[in-house]
């Protein structure tokens, strides 16, 4: 019995190292930040909000202060029951580029987040679109300048990452290297032919993309989703490129609880079952061959010659702690890499108590 516990314990290890050497290739994306175009593409800024009006407040400033010649802000209230709708008419008094849209309770039958995009997207003029949240801020004033750079004849998707504000917390610690660990494996599979997610603060697409796919119609009925399934719809190998610039990123306020981070997750990895097969299998065998590969070498460690065991592990973590330190020092994410095998354990943990919970009930969606 023990050897083929071994054995299936170096399978799952040797599994995991290919992921994580797979994972490099986004690493050598964006060495050289390019020289700003001279003749900048339109861009539509749109940033749909349901009760943000202290966000708005906040954040929105930045976004008008972007270092970028020809832009306008779509904003869109959600049928808020806030002052959400009065700030951005405030905004608007002061600010010729910024339009308005506004989602009556009555058309809330139409369910989610994604007809309030859809209603914004159509009211934008230009066919590039630029995504954002309302708790969300770009790190500098060149945002709007580096995802716009990479849009070409080609290229119509652009894949951005939306970083969290460092805290001195636990929570935002787990929360930080969750975030780093979803953006190497998105921007790795979309560097190498195959976009499978985004994240919606920090997402760029051509209008023509939105209409050539109907929209979000083969997802309507899914509350969340806005992002990841549009790109399961949208996104392939031809038309897709990733931004990792440092001056492309975007910050929001991680969630401060445990408990806040857990219920924003569960509405996430609740979109994952309505990915393509083969991403549900990839992802899954991720997942997978990460939780055997601890717990065989748990076990064996034990009941096997400890050195062997030891051996394996030293070179798995070695080849993790190289990829994840070169991705967050590119990500500009700190003091992440020095507790990577707790912070690898734990949020295992996490995951798979909201994989369990999602299977007891369904998660709550959009505010």
């Amino acid at each position: 019995m023990l050897p083929v516990l071994f054995y299936a314990f170096v399978v799952f290890a040797g599994i995991q190292i290919t992921y994580y050497l797979f994972f490099t290739s986004f690493l050598f994306s964006d060495k050289k930040q390019s020289e700003k175009p001279v003749n900048e593409t339109p861009i539509s800024v749109i940033i749909c909000a349901k009760n943000e009006a202290k966000n708005l407040q906040k954040f929105l400033p930045y976004i008008i202060a972007q270092n970028y010649s020809d832009f306008e802000i779509v904003l869109i209230n959600d049928a808020s029951s806030d002052e959400t709708q009065d700030v951005m008419e405030a905004f608007k008094a002061k600010h010729t580029n910024i339009k308005l849209i506004n989602v009556e309770n009555t058309e809330a039958f139409w369910g989610n987040k994604k007809y309030a995009l859809t209603l914004g997207i159509k009211a934008s003029k230009n066919e590039h679109l630029l995504f954002t949240d309302a708790d969300c801020k770009p790190v500098s004033k060149n945002w709007i300048t580096e995802m716009s750079k990479k849009f070409s004849s080609e290229k119509s998707i652009v894949l951005g990452y939306g970083k969290y504000k460092k805290e001195k917390s636990l929570v935002n610690l787990f929360v930080r290297f969750e975030t780093l660990l979803t953006a190497i494996q998105y921007f790795s599979y979309a560097k190498l032919g195959a976009p499978y997610m985004a994240v919606g603060r920090n997402l760029a697409y051509k209008k023509t993309e939105f209409f050539n796919v109907k929209g979000f119609i083969n997802h309507i009925q899914v509350k969340s989703g806005d992002d990841d399934l549009f790109i399961q719809d949208a996104a392939n190998k031809n038309n897709t490129t990733i931004c990792t610039s440092n001056n492309s990123f975007t910050e929001s306020i991680a969630p401060t609880s445990f408990t806040k981070w857990f219920q924003q997750k569960r509405r996430h990895i609740s979109t994952a079952n309505y990915y393509k097969i083969q991403y549900q299998f990839l992802l899954g065998l991720f997942f997978i061959s990460k939780v055997f590969c601890l717990l065989l070498a748990s076990i064996l460690f034990f009941f096997y010659p400890w050195k062997i065991i030891l051996s394996i592990l030293i070179l798995y973590y070695f080849v993790q702690f190289l990829v994840v330190g070169f991705s967050a020092k590119k990500m500009k994410e700190t003091n992440i890499v020095v507790l990577l095998p707790f912070l690898e354990i734990g949020l295992l943990l996490f995951q798979f108590s909201i994989f369990m919970t999602n299977l007891i009930s369904k998660p709550n969606h959009w505010k």
